[in-house]
């Protein structure tokens, strides 16, 4: 008895770790689910020309509130961080008061839809690379969380050519308006068909009465003529 109780004791403490180790994950899953996220867009990177303005879009979400959530953008300078602007938003829908080190830069989020996006004026070749929007909320003990933007500087836009796109979409284009014209023409053949159908099945009804009529069969007009008498 005793090595049975010997073998089943452990396997009721992996159980119990088992378990444990289960609670834990779930909790951590949903603790990351509500975790802030600092987002620049499905498209994290623009060309822009040279002496244009662009903005360097940057928006935040928490599913559990922030509470004097702090930010700042960073350029990378060669492997230095410059710091561009920072601030501290005390809670939601309240306008922070951003500082800005960099000259050009504007603040335009004013936290409109969690929104701190920034503007950059007259940009120059050497305000291209890469930006980061961080962000730190206190309700999540200050974990970091950040997001990079890759701001492109050129001479002039390129011309993308679209010839491969037209022909594809003539392609497409015509496939579809000529499945649509048999489709037309079927529908309006069997239409033809179902009446010419029609007026040959008319045809043979008032033939088959004809006939009936001429051979004498009953409910023709031999059938009227009246049994002479007898003398």
């Amino acid at each position: 008895m005793e090595l049975l109780f010997c073998e089943v004791e452990p396997l009721r403490l992996d159980a119990s770790y088992a378990a444990a180790t289960l609670i834990f994950s779930v909790l951590l899953g949903v603790w990351s689910s509500q975790a802030l996220e600092m987002s620049v867009g499905k498209i994290p990177f623009l060309e822009a020309v040279n002496g244009s303005t662009v903005m360097l879009p940057c928006t935040y979400s928490s599913c559990i509130g922030i509470d004097k959530l702090y930010f700042n953008w960073q350029f990378n300078n060669n492997g230095t961080m410059d710091m561009i602007c920072d601030s501290t938003i005390p809670s939601e829908g309240v306008e922070p008061y951003v500082t800005i080190y960099k000259e050009r830069v504007e603040f335009v989020g004013k936290n409109h839809h969690n929104n701190v996006s920034i503007l950059l004026w007259n940009i120059t070749f050497e305000d291209g690379g890469f930006y980061t929007c961080f962000g730190r909320n206190p309700k999540e003990r200050s974990k970091n969380h950040s997001a990079i933007f890759h701001l492109i500087v050129v001479d002039e836009l390129r011309v993308v050519d679209n010839t491969l796109t037209i022909i594809i979409a003539s392609a497409v284009g015509g496939a579809i308006a000529f499945l649509m014209g048999f489709m037309l023409l079927k529908n309006f053949t069997l239409f033809v068909l179902s009446k010419l159908e029609e007026k040959n099945k008319e045809c043979l009804v008032t033939s088959s009465g004809i006939d009936n009529t001429e051979n004498g069969l009953s409910g023709s007009k031999a059938d009227s003529k009246a049994t002479p008498k007898k003398k």
